[in-house]
This record gives structure tokens, sequence and C-alpha cells, in this order.
């Protein structure tokens, strides 16, 4: 039936955004593998090509560069890259870079400039946090999405604003609370950040959660959960309950709860997801301002 088509093509839209498709190549679908030109072959030694062979062109030593680029200006080819550093100095590298920051600007400024987690390569720039430092409650994500990666800021998307309506829910706003994620950088295609990707970008976050000092922690989605409890339960598992947490200096109260990505796919959820907020809410009433 034409509804359940249409039903069918915004779901699959749905995905297609979700997985980061953003774009449109062409009218209809092609399949190239069906299109493919043969290999042309070498002659047999002491043969010489036959006359039609295409002949392909010497390719220059420098390929043209945008204007402003060093090679565009001094005709000389970029320095080569810098090589991928090596798993085990990356995590070694995270988790002394943090421990200079006396600030959450000085944080930033860190992972600007820290080379070990090869996600910066592919993102945009780096998504830190939005929101009030000083708030009383801070969210953790797992991830930036594509529309993140392009604002610069957690949660702007979909699921932000979906975030925000629960925020406004139980009284809160994004001056009143702090945002972040336990990976700064969008993965290609928003796939989940591998474990070690996690594990390199894990020293950033605890120092950012210690230097925020929230009274209340709360983790969006499996994650984040299972990355700053180091536990291998499953969010529904885990959601709805509180744990200690200890950020460095105290002892605080940690809630996991359905990331709102989550909820968008299985609105059935979302009755679970409120008995969260409203525990959060609770939470802080009894902390004092």
């Amino acid at each position: 039936m034409p509804t359940d088509r249409n039903r069918a093509a915004r779901e699959l839209l749905a995905f297609y955004r979700e997985a980061g498709v953003d774009a449109a190549i062409g009218e209809s679908p092609v399949d190239r593998l069906s299109q493919e030109e043969p290999l042309q072959r070498t002659p047999p030694a002491g043969k010489a090509a036959p006359a039609h062979a295409p002949q392909m062109p010497t390719p220059s030593p420098v390929r043209p560069e945008r204007p402003g680029h060093p090679a565009a200006v001094t005709g000389r080819p970029p320095p080569p890259a810098q090589a991928p550093v090596a798993p085990e100095a990356a995590l070694m590298a995270a988790r002394e870079a943090p421990r200079s920051a006396a600030s959450l600007d000085e944080l930033r400024a860190i992972l600007e400039r820290f080379e070990g987690c090869a996600l910066r390569a592919t993102a945009t720039q780096l998504v830190f946090a939005d929101g009030n430092p000083r708030a009383r409650v801070m969210f953790v994500g797992e991830a930036p999405g594509r529309d993140e990666d392009i604002e610069g800021r957690p949660f702007v998307g979909r699921s932000g604003k979906l975030l925000d309506r629960m925020l406004a829910a139980i009284g809160l706003d994004r001056t009143s609370v702090y945002i972040a994620n336990i990976v700064p950088w969008r993965p290609p295609g928003n796939r989940t950040p591998t474990p070690q990707e996690s594990a390199i970008c894990l020293p950033f976050t605890l120092r950012q959660i210690e230097l925020a000092d929230p009274d209340v922690l709360v983790c969006l989605g499996n994650p984040s959960t299972q990355t700053l409890l180091g536990t291998s339960e499953g969010i529904t598992k885990t959601r709805g309950r509180w744990f200690p947490f200890h950020t460095g200096t105290r002892e605080i109260r940690l809630i996991p709860t359905f990331h709102p990505a989550f909820l968008l796919r299985s609105p059935v959820n979302k009755r679970f997801a409120w008995r969260d907020f409203l525990a959060i809410k609770k939470a802080l009433a009894q902390t004092g301002s």
C-alpha cells in the first residue's frame, strides 16, 4: 500500500541520516561494477603496445593546491603527514596530558593540540562541551554526530532537541546543566567509538568532570555508562540506578539513562527515561543549592 511504502521510505531516510549519509549524488542508483572498463593488459616483452593504446599523462610532481596553501606559495610539495601515534603511546600521552589543566579552558586547549586520537583527522572540529560549567548536574553522552560536528557543540541535532524538551520537563535548560561526550570528535558515519578511541579520550573526560565538579552526573546511553562505570552491563539493567562516582576530589552520584537518539528510535522507552529524569530532579532538590 502507498501508506506503507511512504512510511518505509521515511524510516529508511531516517536510518541513512543517523548513519551519516547526508548528501545525494544522483537521482537513481548506478551499478558501477557493471560499468567497469576492462583493464589494459601489459604487452608481452619484446612487443610494442598497440598504436591505439591510450597514453597515460605524466603526473606533475606537485599537484595544484588551493591559494594560500604552502605548495601553492612555494611551489614545493607540503611536508608529509605525521605517522599515526601507536595506541600504547597515545594512551600514555592521554593519561599524562590532562593532569596539567587547571581549568576547563586549559583542558580544551590541550585537547585541541592532542594528536593521539585518529578521529580528529576525520572530524570537522573538536566538540568540547555546552551549557554552564558551574552547573550542579552534568550530562555525558557518547560522541558528536553530524550536526554537532558542524556546530562544534554537543546535542544540537534531533536528539539534542529531545534532550532540551526532557530538561524543560524538570525545570532545567542549558544554562543550568553542563553537557559533554566521552569522545569529543565525530566518528566517521556516526559509528560507535571503538573501545580504543574511548579509552584514549577517557582521561580527558574524567578531568573534565573533576574540573566541572557537578553534584550529579548523568550518563546518556550505554557507551557512556559502560566507559565511566567500567561495567559490561547493558543500559537496560543500569538505567535508573544510582551509583557512587569519585571525581578525583570527592564522591558524587551517577545515574545512567537512555540516550535521546535511542528514544527517537524507540519512543516506547520514553516513560522509563521520564522516571530517570524525575529521579534527577529529586536528587538535585535533596542536595540543595
